[in-house]
């Protein structure tokens, strides 16, 4: 069938003459898509300069789509053979929302070919929401991994403060444990169904990316069953619909400006959303913790100061609260570098120290020091850690204790050791967020890809491996359990033996960046 000579103008939004899409012409195939999803995504884009096309014309530079077979469903061979832009994954628009810039689009390009069955989707990673309420709740108590301690094989120092947001969001399998009872992982978590068993059933659902915004959703969801228990259904009924609106933003709510012409969102509302943010942004203080303080009557990070029910860690969070927001220089990070490489080779000869995240990734600034440590004989670096700690300490450039939990000796939790702490640049008292993570050789490659991120592209390579039936984390890649009803398995025991990153890369299908090509 031939495309049509003429057509009729079609309909358009007018786009804003500046953003990060100026200049993109975008047909939406709305095919799996929410229609109120698909309405946000289009006034986003229109606000940040692109145009919308109602239909495949000329004009289009850019097709965004749920995978390769709603786009061949949608338009017929000759069409397709006449366009010339860019089919991406809509995954590429939500990581950019997300980001907060334009991102590289050549890992999200759909490959199309009408005569291939086998359509070849290596970069597919989207995060189709179960619509079954049970399926749902299965699936997150899948992505939350309880701890074991005792006093036998781990020193804890305030092991239960971590609620925090990481920068990188590493793929990380170490859980954190909250004075409440609470676990959060330090991996970045979906609820997309996790084995090739399940792809078939997951791609007839709706898509809906992930909760964005989930540290306010899940407070709203404490304080739908709080209000419900008091009686108060009209309170609980307004949160549960605020729930809804605010789950299906495709960015990340960093202000209450951002939610102020949401409907089911009032004042109050407005007013609790940002005051619960901005508790969850000292270190060590999580989304059950914000509400109990925001309950008590807080609303200011000074209200905070005399709150007794505080851990040691959390109040450590808000005492160096604008310290560590702020960013470290990149010249002084390497500085640092130098000074914990110089000290782990008095400690330890021939000991390997790189510091990670934002850092290794070249960038200009730092949010915190991610330090990845391990020994080439594959056994010294059992109790290194303790001894290093120590010494740095000496020298004063190690100050406050946040975690501290060993585990090589023992062999238990992968071998890895972990401290988490606050740090100061030679000659000031300005508190940095600094952790150190000692792995055994043989998983050293799978703690350097995951604690040097960033987030997008830990996410996208954690979907890859889950794609190929494996489980990626900081400590390996599994062969996964087979899950009942296409629920998501667990990790096997044994991880393959994999020696670099760009091993881990190559066995994923995974085009290889250098880490500085990583800032997606």
């Amino acid at each position: 069938m031939k495309m049509a000579a003429k057509a009729k103008p079609t309909t358009k939004e007018q786009s804003h003459p500046e953003g990060m899409f100026e200049g993109m012409v975008v047909f939406f195939v709305p095919k799996g898509v929410q229609p109120r999803r698909l309405q946000i995504w289009k006034q986003r884009m229109v606000q940040m300069g692109a145009v919308i096309e109602e239909r495949l014309s000329k004009r289009v530079t850019h097709v965004l789509a749920v995978d390769s077979h709603t786009v061949l469903q949608e338009f017929d061979t000759y069409r397709l053979s006449r366009f010339k832009g860019k089919v991406l994954l809509y995954q590429w628009l939500e990581d950019s929302l997300k980001s907060g810039e334009k991102l590289s689009e050549n890992l999200y390009v759909l490959k199309l070919d009408p005569q291939d069955e086998s359509i070849n989707e290596p970069d597919k990673s989207l995060d189709p929401e179960p619509t079954d309420a049970n399926v749902s709740s299965e699936l997150q108590k899948l992505n939350n991994k309880k701890i074991k301690s005792s006093s036998d094989d781990t020193k804890i120092v305030n092991l239960e403060t971590n609620e925090n947001r990481r920068e990188n969001a590493p793929l990380s399998s170490t859980s954190i444990a909250s004075t409440d009872g609470e676990v959060e992982n330090l991996n970045y978590a979906d609820r997309r169904p996790q084995h090739r068993d399940a792809e078939n059933e997951a791609s007839t659902l709706p898509y809906c990316p992930p909760d964005l915004n989930k540290n306010i959703t899940e407070i709203f969801k404490k304080l739908v069953n709080i209000y419900r228990a008091l009686g108060d259904d009209r309170r609980s009924f307004s949160y549960y619909k605020a729930i809804s609106v605010i789950e299906k933003l495709p960015f990340k709510v960093e202000s209450a400006d951002q939610i102020k012409n949401l409907p089911s969102i009032g004042k109050s509302m407005k007013d609790h959303v940002q005051t619960i943010s901005l508790f969850g942004e000292v270190w060590g203080i999580g989304p059950a913790t914000a509400l109990k303080l925001y309950d008590k009557g807080h609303r200011t990070l000074d209200d905070l100061t005399n709150d007794d029910s505080l851990t040691n860690a959390q109040k450590l969070g808000l005492k160096y609260f604008d310290d560590i927001r702020q960013r470290i220089p990149r010249h002084e990070v390497q500085e640092m570098e130098h000074i914990l490489q110089k000290v782990g080779e008095d400690v330890l000869p021939g000991v390997i120290i790189i510091c990670g995240g934002s850092y290794r990734r070249g960038k200009a600034t730092c949010g915190d020091i991610d330090i990845i440590i391990t020994h080439p004989d594959g056994t010294s670096h059992k109790g290194f850690l303790p001894k290093y700690v120590k010494r740095l300490k000496d020298t004063n450039f190690l100050r406050e204790d946040l975690i501290f939990s060993t585990h090589s000796e023992e062999g238990t939790d992968s071998g890895v050791d972990t401290y988490f702490g606050f740090c100061t640049y030679p000659g000031r008292e300005l508190r940095h967020r600094i952790d150190l993570k000692v792995y055994p050789r043989e998983i050293y490659a799978f703690g350097l890809v995951a604690w040097t991120g960033n987030d997008v592209l830990n996410r996208r390579l954690r979907l890859q491996a889950e794609s190929k039936g494996f489980r990626l984390d900081d400590t390996g890649l599994f062969p996964a359990t087979q899950g009942s009803g296409g629920k998501r398995g667990t990790k096997g025991n044994a991880s393959l033996k994999l020696s670099t990153e760009k091993e881990v890369f190559d066995f994923l299908g995974f085009p290889w960046l250098e880490p500085h090509q990583r800032n997606l």
